[in-house]
């Protein structure tokens, strides 16, 4: 029988530098299939993207419209899926885990602020380290850090703030860290600090922009709702074009 999970782990483990994974994200299933069907190998919805698409601002979306969102996607796909849920929604790691596997999703991100607020990373830890007990492995855990949109600059500087919780969360289980928004300068320092693969945020410009993050020690680039908003500008300029001058 197919299992996605192991399959979407070793695609996070089998590229060189300056080729990392690139992981579209899908906000619902026609874009979903649109990804599939261009040949990218595993999706990674983006909980942005899906909130719009939903009609919800961002952080706003009630966790039954998430998963249920999510779930539309992965049936309407044969390559696994990872789901961007946020802060978990304040679900214990028990039930996320059964929500995530409901859905059908193999991986997950998880970030460590609420509401604009960074938590504290011991706390964050723990919370990462229950949900790999509970998930085993059938989810590819993703470690969102979010100093660099989130923190605060006081005795020890970002990076440095960024490295430590990177490395907590490893510790805790994490397959994979996020420092979303990290500068490029910042890439081979985190790529050197933590032995698991390091997510930077791409732009929907062209390859050259990922294998440049890739040559910096990214192994995974995603979008977050980059894609979902550049399709929703054309979208934007088809109505232009039918209401005419």
């Amino acid at each position: 029988m197919y299992d996605p999970a192991p399959v979407f782990r070793a695609l996070h483990h089998g590229c060189g530098p300056g080729d990392p994974l690139v992981l579209p994200g899908p906000w619902d299933a026609a874009s979903a299939r649109a990804f599939e069907e261009a040949g990218f190998p595993a999706l990674a919805t983006p909980s942005a993207g899906v909130a719009a698409a939903l009609g919800h601002a961002d952080g706003r979306t009630p966790a039954a419209e998430m998963f249920a969102a999510v779930g539309r996607i992965t049936r309407a796909v044969s390559v696994p899926v990872s789901a961007d849920v946020e802060d978990g929604y304040g679900l214990a790691p028990e039930e996320l885990v059964e929500r995530l596997l409901e859905a059908g999703v193999v991986g997950c991100n998880l970030e460590d602020s609420t509401g604009g607020v960074l938590v504290d990373p011991l706390i964050h830890a723990e919370r990462l380290a229950a949900v790999r007990a509970a998930a085993g492995d059938r989810l590819f855990l993703n470690a969102r850090v979010d100093t660099y949109i989130h923190g605060e600059r006081g005795a020890k500087d970002v990076l440095t703030d960024t490295v430590d919780r990177a490395r907590l969360y490893v510790e805790a289980g994490a397959d994979c860290v996020y420092p979303i928004m990290a500068p490029e300068a910042a890439l081979p320092r985190l790529a050197e600090s933590v032995p698991v693969p390091v997510n930077a945020l791409g732009t929907p410009d062209g390859p050259a922009t990922a294998r440049r993050l890739g040559s910096l020690g990214a192994s995974r680039i995603t979008f977050g709702p980059k894609l979902q908003r550049q399709a929703t500008d054309a979208v934007r300029e088809l109505a232009g074009r039918l209401l005419g001058p």
